[in-house]
């Protein structure tokens, strides 16, 4: 699994350590079952701190894309792959939304809608 960071970009790292996994998933590279590389590994070889990977990890932890096992690390869960692509288009969707000038009020009531339709 490849995954890039932008220090400049205004994502946190974090973010963008879950961004990189989370496309994985979506794109099949990763699939359910497999471990993530070990925080401590992952941030040697990004030259980041070990919590950012975790931070990042935990992220995809609360999305439920990934598992964190005592002694085993984090590895994808079986719902991930379906859900990694939902997750990614709401990100997508509410950057665009936030870039549009909707407010979160907004854009939850935008949701909603299309909910109920």
């Amino acid at each position: 699994m490849l995954v890039q960071i932008d220090h400049a970009s205004p994502v946190s790292l974090g973010e963008q350590v879950a961004a990189n996994v989370r496309r994985a998933v979506a794109e099949g590279t990763l699939r359910k079952g497999q471990r993530l590389p070990a925080a401590r590994a992952l941030a040697k070889t990004l030259n980041i701190n070990m919590h950012t990977v975790l931070r990042g990890y935990r992220i995809l932890k609360d999305e439920r894309l990934i598992e964190m096992r005592p002694g085993r690390g984090a590895v994808v869960t079986a719902a991930a792959p379906d859900r990694a692509l939902a997750v990614d288009a709401c990100h997508h969707f509410v950057h665009l939304a936030r870039q549009a000038g909707l407010s979160g009020p907004e854009i939850l009531s935008m949701i909603e809608a299309h909910l109920h339709s």
